[in-house]
Protein backbone atom coordinates (compact mmCIF):
# COMPACT_ATOMS: atom_id res chain seq x y z
CA UNK A 1 0.00 0.00 0.00
CA UNK A 2 1.66 3.43 -1.20
CA UNK A 3 1.34 6.17 1.46
CA UNK A 4 0.66 9.75 -0.70
CA UNK A 5 2.07 12.90 1.32
CA UNK A 6 -0.87 15.41 0.79
CA UNK A 7 -0.03 18.78 -0.42
CA UNK A 8 -1.11 20.65 2.75
CA UNK A 9 1.76 19.18 4.40
CA UNK A 10 4.48 20.21 1.82
CA UNK A 11 2.71 23.49 2.02
CA UNK A 12 3.66 23.51 6.11
CA UNK A 13 7.15 22.69 5.51
CA UNK A 14 7.63 24.60 3.10
CA UNK A 15 6.43 27.82 5.07
CA UNK A 16 8.58 26.22 7.96
CA UNK A 17 11.27 26.55 6.01
CA UNK A 18 10.78 29.82 4.70
CA UNK A 19 10.39 28.63 1.48
CA UNK A 20 7.59 30.09 -1.03
CA UNK A 21 4.94 27.25 -1.64
CA UNK A 22 4.44 27.08 -5.35
CA UNK A 23 2.64 23.95 -6.89
CA UNK A 24 4.38 21.90 -9.43
CA UNK A 25 3.96 23.33 -13.24
CA UNK A 26 2.60 21.31 -15.48
CA UNK A 27 5.21 19.62 -18.21
CA UNK A 28 5.54 21.82 -21.42
CA UNK A 29 3.88 19.98 -24.05
CA UNK A 30 6.07 18.10 -26.37
CA UNK A 31 6.51 19.49 -30.01
CA UNK A 32 7.37 17.32 -32.69
CA UNK A 33 10.03 19.69 -34.27
CA UNK A 34 13.97 18.95 -35.38
CA UNK A 35 14.37 21.78 -32.70
CA UNK A 36 13.07 19.19 -29.74
CA UNK A 37 14.25 16.04 -31.26
CA UNK A 38 17.89 17.47 -31.08
CA UNK A 39 17.69 18.28 -27.18
CA UNK A 40 19.79 15.08 -27.13
CA UNK A 41 22.62 16.41 -29.19
CA UNK A 42 22.43 19.91 -27.61
CA UNK A 43 22.90 18.49 -24.49
CA UNK A 44 26.54 18.09 -25.01
CA UNK A 45 26.61 20.15 -28.25
CA UNK A 46 25.51 23.49 -26.65
CA UNK A 47 22.27 25.52 -27.52
CA UNK A 48 21.41 25.09 -30.99
CA UNK A 49 24.55 23.63 -31.57
CA UNK A 50 26.84 26.50 -30.44
CA UNK A 51 29.30 23.82 -29.06
CA UNK A 52 30.31 23.32 -25.07
CA UNK A 53 32.42 25.29 -22.99
CA UNK A 54 34.83 22.22 -22.41
CA UNK A 55 36.13 22.05 -25.57
CA UNK A 56 35.70 18.59 -26.72
CA UNK A 57 32.33 18.66 -27.85
CA UNK A 58 32.65 21.19 -30.77
CA UNK A 59 29.98 23.76 -33.18
CA UNK A 60 27.34 22.01 -35.27
CA UNK A 61 26.07 25.05 -35.93
CA UNK A 62 26.11 26.42 -39.34
CA UNK A 63 28.58 23.63 -40.50
CA UNK A 64 28.39 22.94 -44.32
CA UNK A 65 25.76 20.44 -44.02
CA UNK A 66 28.02 17.64 -46.32
CA UNK A 67 30.09 17.44 -43.80
CA UNK A 68 28.16 17.13 -40.81
CA UNK A 69 26.15 14.18 -43.16
CA UNK A 70 29.36 12.42 -43.56
CA UNK A 71 30.42 12.57 -39.41
CA UNK A 72 27.24 10.90 -38.47
CA UNK A 73 27.90 8.52 -41.40
CA UNK A 74 31.38 8.06 -40.01
CA UNK A 75 30.11 7.57 -36.09
CA UNK A 76 27.63 5.51 -37.37
CA UNK A 77 29.77 3.19 -39.52
CA UNK A 78 32.50 2.79 -37.32
CA UNK A 79 35.07 5.52 -39.67
CA UNK A 80 35.02 7.69 -36.43
CA UNK A 81 35.06 6.28 -32.61
CA UNK A 82 32.84 7.96 -30.03
CA UNK A 83 30.72 5.12 -27.54
CA UNK A 84 28.18 7.89 -26.89
CA UNK A 85 28.14 8.85 -30.46
CA UNK A 86 27.93 6.23 -32.24
CA UNK A 87 25.30 4.60 -30.06
CA UNK A 88 22.85 7.60 -30.64
CA UNK A 89 23.37 7.23 -34.53
CA UNK A 90 23.21 3.49 -34.63
CA UNK A 91 19.74 3.30 -35.50
CA UNK A 92 19.29 5.95 -37.34
CA UNK A 93 18.32 5.48 -41.55
CA UNK A 94 20.65 8.34 -43.83
CA UNK A 95 17.86 10.11 -44.67
CA UNK A 96 17.06 11.12 -40.96
CA UNK A 97 21.32 11.52 -40.53
CA UNK A 98 21.05 14.20 -43.72
CA UNK A 99 18.08 15.57 -42.13
CA UNK A 100 19.57 15.88 -38.56
CA UNK A 101 22.86 17.54 -40.61
CA UNK A 102 20.77 19.89 -42.52
CA UNK A 103 18.94 21.55 -39.04
CA UNK A 104 22.26 21.89 -37.66
CA UNK A 105 23.39 23.92 -40.78
CA UNK A 106 20.78 26.25 -40.81
CA UNK A 107 21.60 27.18 -37.75
CA UNK A 108 23.11 30.98 -38.23
CA UNK A 109 24.20 31.69 -34.48
CA UNK A 110 27.08 34.00 -33.49
CA UNK A 111 30.27 32.93 -32.37
CA UNK A 112 32.11 33.66 -28.93
CA UNK A 113 35.29 35.51 -28.83
CA UNK A 114 38.69 33.69 -28.92
CA UNK A 115 39.97 32.68 -25.61
CA UNK A 116 43.24 33.09 -24.68
CA UNK A 117 46.01 30.66 -26.33
CA UNK A 118 49.41 30.59 -25.19
CA UNK A 119 52.18 30.69 -27.26
CA UNK A 120 54.96 32.02 -28.23
CA UNK A 121 55.45 34.48 -31.22
CA UNK A 122 57.60 31.58 -33.19
CA UNK A 123 55.20 29.24 -32.56
CA UNK A 124 51.95 31.69 -34.02
CA UNK A 125 54.06 32.28 -36.79
CA UNK A 126 54.36 29.24 -37.76
CA UNK A 127 51.11 28.39 -37.42
CA UNK A 128 49.88 30.92 -39.95
CA UNK A 129 52.95 29.85 -42.42
CA UNK A 130 51.28 26.42 -42.31
CA UNK A 131 47.76 27.34 -42.21
CA UNK A 132 47.69 29.91 -44.70
CA UNK A 133 50.97 29.09 -47.09
CA UNK A 134 51.62 25.23 -46.09
CA UNK A 135 55.09 23.81 -46.40
CA UNK A 136 55.94 22.78 -49.95
CA UNK A 137 59.32 21.50 -49.31
CA UNK A 138 57.85 19.08 -47.00
CA UNK A 139 54.59 18.80 -49.43
CA UNK A 140 52.18 20.18 -46.83
CA UNK A 141 49.22 22.05 -48.22
CA UNK A 142 47.65 25.33 -46.60
CA UNK A 143 44.78 24.49 -44.79
CA UNK A 144 43.06 27.65 -46.65
CA UNK A 145 43.55 25.49 -50.19
CA UNK A 146 41.06 23.52 -48.98
CA UNK A 147 39.03 24.85 -45.79
CA UNK A 148 38.47 28.01 -48.18
CA UNK A 149 40.90 31.44 -47.89
CA UNK A 150 38.72 33.01 -44.75
CA UNK A 151 38.73 29.60 -43.00
CA UNK A 152 34.90 29.54 -43.09
CA UNK A 153 34.45 26.06 -44.61
CA UNK A 154 33.71 25.12 -48.41
CA UNK A 155 30.54 23.91 -49.70
CA UNK A 156 29.11 21.10 -49.94
CA UNK A 157 31.41 19.23 -47.76
CA UNK A 158 34.61 20.96 -46.02
CA UNK A 159 34.45 22.84 -42.52
CA UNK A 160 35.61 25.84 -41.36
CA UNK A 161 38.53 25.66 -39.26
CA UNK A 162 38.03 29.13 -36.87
CA UNK A 163 35.96 28.82 -33.72
CA UNK A 164 37.41 25.67 -33.05
CA UNK A 165 38.91 25.07 -29.34
CA UNK A 166 42.50 24.38 -29.40
CA UNK A 167 42.04 21.41 -27.14
CA UNK A 168 39.93 20.08 -29.88
CA UNK A 169 41.80 20.83 -33.10
CA UNK A 170 45.20 19.24 -30.99
CA UNK A 171 42.92 16.30 -30.15
CA UNK A 172 41.45 15.98 -33.91
CA UNK A 173 44.88 16.35 -35.55
CA UNK A 174 46.65 13.79 -33.22
CA UNK A 175 43.40 11.51 -33.99
CA UNK A 176 44.01 11.43 -37.69
CA UNK A 177 47.69 11.50 -37.14
CA UNK A 178 47.38 8.44 -35.25
CA UNK A 179 44.85 6.85 -36.99
CA UNK A 180 42.18 7.07 -34.26
CA UNK A 181 40.04 9.29 -36.83
CA UNK A 182 39.51 7.84 -40.22
CA UNK A 183 37.45 8.82 -43.49
CA UNK A 184 36.91 7.28 -47.05
CA UNK A 185 39.47 6.68 -48.63
CA UNK A 186 41.51 8.73 -50.16
CA UNK A 187 41.41 10.07 -46.21
CA UNK A 188 43.44 13.44 -47.08
CA UNK A 189 43.57 14.50 -43.37
CA UNK A 190 45.29 11.00 -42.36
CA UNK A 191 47.78 12.18 -45.07
CA UNK A 192 48.13 15.58 -44.14
CA UNK A 193 48.28 15.28 -40.38
CA UNK A 194 51.12 12.39 -40.75
CA UNK A 195 53.40 14.69 -42.24
CA UNK A 196 53.03 17.65 -39.01
CA UNK A 197 55.04 17.35 -36.87
CA UNK A 198 53.34 17.36 -33.17
CA UNK A 199 55.31 20.69 -33.24
CA UNK A 200 53.43 21.71 -36.03
CA UNK A 201 50.19 20.58 -34.96
CA UNK A 202 50.35 22.91 -31.71
CA UNK A 203 51.30 25.74 -33.68
CA UNK A 204 48.76 25.26 -36.32
CA UNK A 205 45.80 24.93 -33.05
CA UNK A 206 47.62 27.96 -31.31
CA UNK A 207 47.12 30.25 -34.33
CA UNK A 208 43.80 29.11 -35.66
CA UNK A 209 42.04 28.91 -32.14
CA UNK A 210 43.54 32.58 -31.30
CA UNK A 211 41.77 34.11 -34.79
CA UNK A 212 38.15 35.99 -34.61
CA UNK A 213 35.33 34.62 -36.37
CA UNK A 214 34.41 37.09 -38.78
CA UNK A 215 30.93 38.53 -38.75
CA UNK A 216 28.75 36.52 -40.99
CA UNK A 217 30.87 33.78 -41.38
CA UNK A 218 29.31 30.94 -43.60
CA UNK A 219 30.93 28.04 -46.04
CA UNK A 220 31.74 29.78 -49.41
CA UNK A 221 30.81 27.68 -52.42
CA UNK A 222 33.34 25.82 -54.25
CA UNK A 223 35.54 27.63 -56.98
CA UNK A 224 35.89 24.75 -59.12
CA UNK A 225 39.89 25.75 -58.55
CA UNK A 226 41.71 22.09 -58.27
CA UNK A 227 42.48 21.17 -54.73
CA UNK A 228 46.04 20.42 -53.77
CA UNK A 229 45.48 16.08 -52.98
CA UNK A 230 42.18 14.32 -53.39
CA UNK A 231 40.17 13.63 -50.61
CA UNK A 232 37.12 11.40 -50.21
CA UNK A 233 35.32 13.09 -47.68
CA UNK A 234 34.66 15.96 -50.02
CA UNK A 235 31.35 14.70 -51.48
CA UNK A 236 27.68 16.13 -51.13
CA UNK A 237 25.09 15.17 -49.18
CA UNK A 238 23.75 11.65 -50.48
CA UNK A 239 27.02 10.87 -52.27
CA UNK A 240 29.12 7.83 -51.27
CA UNK A 241 32.61 7.59 -52.04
Amino acid sequence: MKFRIPSSVWQALAIAMGCAWTPLASPAPFEDTMAQRMVACTACHGPQGRAAPDGYYPRLAGKPAGYLYNQLLNFRDGQRNYRLMSQMVDPLSDAYLLEIAEHFAAQDVPYPAPSPVQATPAERARGEQLVLRGDASRQLPACASCHGTALTGVLPATPGLLGLPRDYLNAQLGAWRTGLRKAHAPDCMAEVARRLAPEDIAAVSAWLASQPVPARAHAVRFDAAPLPMRCGSAVPPGARP
